[in-house]
């Protein structure tokens, strides 16, 4: 990220919530971002993943910079680069967890789906739980199912907004595991928001957002 500035326009002005803000990420590190609550941290990573575009400045994801490209081809990077994990699971309840999972890799026409996304929730634990739909499972399984999908299709940049923030401390200290775990092994860029500063130390890299700035620490 490069002199990123971002605004949103309200009735009595517009609201900074990046300043001329930078930020480089190297590959295949870790980052967590925390700051108080309506600082923008879900709004820095929309700004990652494209689905925000700043006020100003260029944000580049490897070669690939991401204002110059349509939402067309924004989609498709998405769908190729990109694993996103939310605090609120954002399961497709009509849908078992071998479908959920499967489904990324169906939209983007790649090659065997059900066989990637069966090795996928056999490496979160979850072989014994394929047919099952989200209302029949716990809340660390349905995070294990969404760690699962965002990372079926190696992505190389995976993006956790509170990914632990709905589960109580044991299971959501052994899903962090896990996810830092499949980290590891896929050697993706993650870059984690939390309020929680035990989980921000697990990061190789630390920055806080507020008033529009970012701060490593």
């Amino acid at each position: 990220m490069r002199a990123i500035s971002l605004s949103y326009p309200t009735e009595s002005g517009p609201v900074a919530v990046l300043d001329n803000a930078s930020l480089t990420i190297a590959p295949g590190e870790t980052l967590a971002v925390t700051g108080p609550s309506g600082s923008g941290k879900t709004s820095l990573l929309l700004l990652l993943s494209g689905l925000e575009r700043p006020s100003s400045g260029e944000i580049w994801v490897g070669s690939q910079q991401l204002g110059d490209m349509s939402a067309d081809a924004l989609a498709d990077w998405r769908s190729e680069h990109l694993g996103i994990i939310f605090q609120s699971f954002h399961l497709l309840p009509g849908l078992s967890a071998l479908s959920n999972v499967s489904l990324p890799l169906e939209i983007a026409g790649q090659a065997n789906p059900r066989e990637r996304a069966i090795a996928m929730l056999e490496a979160v634990g979850l072989s014994h739980r394929l047919q099952h739909y989200p209302m029949q499972l716990s809340g660390g399984e349905q995070q294990r199912v969404a760690i699962a999908r965002a990372l079926v299709h190696q992505p190389s940049l995976l993006l956790g907004d509170e990914p632990t923030g709905n589960l109580d401390q044991k299971t959501g200290e052994k899903v962090l595991s896990l996810l830092f775990d499949l980290h590891k092994q896929s050697k993706s860029t993650l870059v984690l928001v939390t309020h929680d500063e035990r989980v921000a130390e697990r990061c190789q890299h630390r920055v806080r957002m507020d008033g529009g700035r970012l701060h490593e620490y």
